[in-house]
């Protein structure tokens, strides 16, 4: 490898998610505009405010790992395997002889957060003594990105992202810049989250983040409509495999889409609400563009952040607005989360996955459920359905709690 920045190109994708559990069930049923929310089935959520989310089903870990791993490893963790193994196969990376230089980052917002509900109720049941020795490594963050690695058999730079619902979209950031500077020839890049559970759903419910529209569950998640009321919490994993674009074509790789842009800003602003004039949003857009030598006009379609909340859509409308200026008005932007729900830190990376498809595939998926407009939310959100259209770059938002903005930009391989 040389001194200089390495282009680096898509070669594979995974996904588990509440529309499916592999890429093309996924993309068919978000460019079909259907949702994957409906009543929580996971526990008794009566108790609770909202009783609604995107629950992955028909899952069978058993398909990516053998029984023994899956039990060492909590929900969000089989759901990261599961994806970067898929998005592996696709790729067709040789790992068995080129592990030392292919590596994974892979982001998670709350970790094994069903394994820690479970292992508390041991506690103070049976005491201490009676917790599985497997709490810890099933509990921490960076578990899913070490069980990866361990299943794959990944031996190069190894990371992981809990910036919240930034997490997926870090992690694929932190892998573009390891193949830029030269540090791997190949990364398995992602998100995951579960935190379908009463722990995690109560969270959110006291702070009144979540949707309660819970006699009609999927048109809950209503990006940018008049109507909304608070996101609604869902699952699940997403991958790609990020690779030197040099070593994809010396190998005859499926290339899908390049990366070409990765931009962060802090909001510094509260713990849970948005910078409201969208600048520090903005400067996330601006510094992922200045990365890719684009300009905003160069950009075909934003895959928004867009969590239906109230002050999160209209934040990040502003933020457009700073960002892309006179393009703002005529640019495609759509929020998948109005057909996933809020899939916590794995949200970012099948975000990213889903502007890759955008570019190769010419379609943009809609924001569904949008059918009253917000006076502050009037930007074209893509609202009547799928768009055919063919769209040369794209950029995907994502904003955590804490002011974790992070912004990436894809755009069409030409060699």
């Amino acid at each position: 490898m040389d001194d200089g920045p390495r282009r680096v190109v898509v070669t594979g994708q995974g996904v588990v998610s509440p529309l499916g559990n592999d890429v093309q069930t996924f993309w068919s049923r978000l460019i079909a505009g259907e949702s994957g929310i409906a009543s929580v089935t996971r526990f008794d959520s009566s108790v609770l405010s909202s009783h609604i989310a995107g629950e992955v089903r028909a899952f069978e870990a058993s398909d990516f790992m053998s029984p023994r791993a899956a039990r060492r490893m909590d929900l969000f963790a089989q759901y990261a395997v599961s994806a970067a193994r898929q998005a592996v196969t696709e790729s067709g990376l040789d790992v068995d002889t080129e592990h030392d230089l292919i590596g994974a980052v892979v982001g998670s917002g709350v970790g094994g957060l069903g394994t820690f509900q479970e292992q508390s109720r041991v506690l103070f049941s049976r005491g201490p003594s009676r917790i599985s020795p497997f709490l810890a490594p099933m509990m921490l963050p960076n578990m899913a990105a070490a069980q990866v690695a361990i299943q794959l058999g990944l031996k190069g730079p190894l990371g992981a992202t809990c910036t919240a619902c930034s997490a997926g979209a870090n992690a694929v950031g932190d892998a573009f810049e390891i193949i830029r500077r030269g540090a791997a020839v190949a990364m398995v890049a992602g998100g995951c989250d579960a935190g379908i559970n009463e722990v995690g759903m109560a969270a959110f419910d006291v702070m009144r983040a979540l949707s309660t529209r819970n006699n009609a569950p999927q048109q809950a998640s209503r990006p940018f409509d008049a109507g909304r009321d608070g996101f609604v919490i869902a699952e699940g994993a997403g991958a790609l495999v990020l690779e030197d674009m040099d070593h994809a074509l010396a190998r005859g790789a499926p290339i899908q889409a390049e990366m070409v842009g990765y931009g962060m800003s802090s909001e510094a602003v509260h713990l849970t609400h948005p910078d409201e004039t969208g600048r520090s949003q903005a400067r996330a857009m601006l510094a992922a563009l200045k990365e890719a030598q684009m300009t905003p006009d160069e950009i075909d379609y934003v895959n928004a952040h867009g969590t239906s909340t109230p002050a999160g859509d209209v934040s990040e409308t502003r933020a457009i607005k700073v960002a892309f200026r006179t393009r703002a008005s005529e640019l495609p932007v759509s929020s998948t989360k109005s057909m996933t729900g809020h899939m916590l830190g794995a949200a970012g990376a099948v975000e990213a996955l889903v502007c890759v498809r955008v570019i190769s595939e010419g379609v943009v998926p809609p924001t569904i459920n949008l059918v009253e407009a917000d006076p502050d939310c009037d930007l074209d959100y893509v609202s009547e359905g799928a768009r055919t259209l063919p769209v040369r770059a794209a950029m995907t938002n994502s904003f955590g709690f804490g002011g974790h903005d992070v912004s990436l930009v894809f755009r069409r391989f030409e060699g």
